[in-house]
């Protein structure tokens, strides 16, 4: 279950809290808003997500004040689900998108949501410490051509490799 995430373990080791040199986080964040389920869309691929589809985030109050995260995917590979059990907590004030998420003991890496649906909390787009971690994720597993095309462009504004990005496929039963 866990050696899907193992290389993200080693990300959370080398990793740090740091953001990419054009990446600002959303302010005005409103974490409770933000929980719940949300859809992987596009990112660029790791090897601990290499060959997931069907991919999900699922954001949950800790009682520690801080977020729990479940990442789950399917492997057609494999022909199994793969899960990972994550915390994160603000590095800053709770209403600016800047986190650390863990997976792996006391280790952190940074979660940065630099743009933000904050209407109705529809898409979010996440950076982690450096421009080889990117995503989008949205509240529905199918979005408009435009929303990607726009990721797109404001990631390769930002120094991303757009043209590198996966679009996960959401075609699998839930089970």
């Amino acid at each position: 279950m866990k050696k899907i995430f193992i290389s993200f373990c080693m990300f959370i080791l080398n990793g740090c809290l740091g953001m990419p040199e054009n990446v600002e986080p959303v302010d005005e964040f409103e974490v409770d808003r933000y929980l719940g389920r949300w859809y992987e869309i596009a990112r660029l691929d790791h090897s601990f997500e290499k060959g997931l589809s069907q991919v999900t985030a699922t954001y949950s109050p800790r009682k520690d004040g801080g977020i729990k995260v479940i990442n789950r995917g399917y492997s057609a590979e494999k022909q199994q689900w793969k899960e990972a059990e994550g915390k994160a907590y603000f590095v800053g004030s709770n209403d600016e998108a800047y986190l650390k998420v863990s997976f792996f003991g006391p280790f952190y890496g940074s979660y940065v949501v630099f743009e933000l649906d904050k209407k109705d909390y529809q898409y979010a787009f996440i950076s982690g410490p450096d421009n080889d971690y990117l995503w989008l994720l949205a509240r529905t597993p199918n979005v408009d051509s435009t929303l990607i095309a726009h990721f797109k462009s404001e990631a390769s504004k930002r120094g991303f490799n757009a043209e590198d990005l996966i679009l996960v496929e959401h075609g699998y039963s839930d089970e």
